[in-house]
This record gives C-alpha cells, sequence and structure tokens, in this order.
C-alpha cells in the first residue's frame, strides 16, 4: 500500500476520470509516500496550509495501471530518514487502485498527528 495526500476537492474533481494531480504535469508523476509515518511528516512539511479535509488515498500497487518507479528524493523533508524512498506513479492514477480513502487528523498546534477513517 502507498499514500498520496490530496485536499477533498481534488478527489472530487472529475469523478469519472483518473485521478491526475498538478505535480502529473509540472513533475511527469504523481508523489506518494511509503507508509502512514512517512505521510503524517510529508503533511506537516508540505500540506499545513492546505485547504481541508486533507485526504490520504491508500493506493494498492498491484493495482495500479500506471508505472510506479521507487526513487529517492535529493533531500529528504524534515522529520523523514534520508535514505527513504518514495513511490512516484507515472501517469494518471486509476481510480479502481484506490482501497481506502482516510482524512488526515491534525492537532490544537496545527501538527499532522493520524490517519483516520473519511467519508467522501
Amino acid at each position: 500500500m502507498i499514500f498520496h495526500l490530496l485536499p477533498l476537492d481534488d478527489w472530487r474533481r472529475a469523478p469519472d476520470q483518473p485521478y491526475a494531480p498538478a505535480s502529473l504535469a509540472t513533475d511527469g508523476f504523481i508523489h506518494c509516500s511509503p507508509d502512514e509515518p512517512v505521510t503524517l511528516a510529508i503533511a506537516n512539511a508540505f500540506y499545513r496550509d492546505t485547504a481541508r479535509p486533507l485526504l490520504a488515498l491508500l493506493i494498492g500497487e498491484d493495482a495500479l495501471e500506471p508505472r510506479l518507479v521507487w526513487q529517492q528524493a535529493e533531500k529528504a523533508p524534515p522529520g523523514v530518514a534520508d535514505d527513504t524512498r518514495f513511490p512516484h506513479v507515472y501517469g494518471p492514477l486509476n481510480r479502481g487502485a484506490v482501497n481506502e480513502i482516510q482524512k488526515v487528523e491534525w492537532d490544537a498546534t496545527g501538527a499532522a498527528v493520524a490517519l483516520v477513517p473519511a467519508e467522501v
């Protein structure tokens, strides 16, 4: 299972089409994380000011239609080990590969602390 963070509105946009975030056009792939702790660290590093609710797609690697490549970041984000390899999805995400959708839970200080079940 790999994880991808996104605002609820992004997931609801074009629900009859594969999901294609802006990073697919700018970076050539969809950024994903390998597990929940890294996903929460990414939320804290890059998504504190993003529209909420912030969702985490739990994606089944075996169900992905586009190519998946595990790559090491040039510089690991805060809270992530330097040797962490990140899953990158090279193409629009087929929605059938999403096994579960969770939402990021934030504490009173604005820090991401958990992933909890979401209703979308």
